[in-house]
């Protein structure tokens, strides 16, 4: 829909056939009246007053009628014109209202994101931790029984192979949280500018 502002109504208006006729009843009243003192009987005066009088009285009600019709008309385009500017607000307001609804959305979205995240991130440190733990205890069992050493060795080397794995899934997670973090933020600026706008 195009803007209101963008169709300006134009207020000169073409001359109208009434106001055409209003000047024609002048300049035949005119006329007569100059034809009249021109001819100097007083009789063919006073008839060209009166003739010259209905004319100008015709001529000043057509003009009237014509202003009445001029500002009813101008009423209209200004009423039509608030119409579509209403209904132009009411249109934003709706598409404000859906924008800021879809972004409290994707904000609840990513701030849940990031607490799943950080629930898992402190879930990987507990068990880094305790893999840790664990691999100090077997460590000291394997000093404390050289005979089973090929047993523990590989007791050892499984909770390594954990602790090892534990460690890179906590850098992932510790990374997936910062592009997390990173994007919350950028979504916050964003909705932040959006609502400021």
């Amino acid at each position: 829909m195009p803007s209101p502002s963008a169709t300006p109504v134009t207020r000169r208006r073409q001359r109208s056939t009434r106001l055409t006729v209003a000047v024609g009843l002048l300049a035949l009243a005119a006329i007569t009246i100059s034809a009249a003192v021109a001819s100097g009987s007083w009789l063919v005066v006073v008839l060209a007053a009166v003739l010259g009088l209905a004319c100008g009285a015709a001529a000043t009600k057509i003009t009237h009628s014509e202003l009445l019709q001029t500002r009813r008309d101008w009423a209209r385009d200004r009423a039509e014109q608030a119409q579509a500017y209403r209904v132009e607000s009411e249109k934003r307001a709706e598409e404000n209202a859906e924008f800021r609804e879809h972004m409290d959305a994707k904000l609840a979205e990513r701030v849940q994101a990031v607490e799943e995240l950080e629930s898992a991130l402190a879930a990987a440190h507990q068990r880094a931790a305790e893999a840790v733990r664990r691999r100090g205890e077997e460590a000291r069992r394997a000093a404390q029984a050289e005979m089973r050493g090929e047993q523990l060795e590989a007791r050892l080397q499984a909770v390594e192979a954990d602790a090892a794995e534990a460690a890179i899934r906590v850098a992932e997670l510790e990374s997936e949280l910062d592009a997390v973090r990173a994007e919350l933020e950028a979504e916050r600026t964003s909705w932040t500018g959006a609502q400021s706008a």
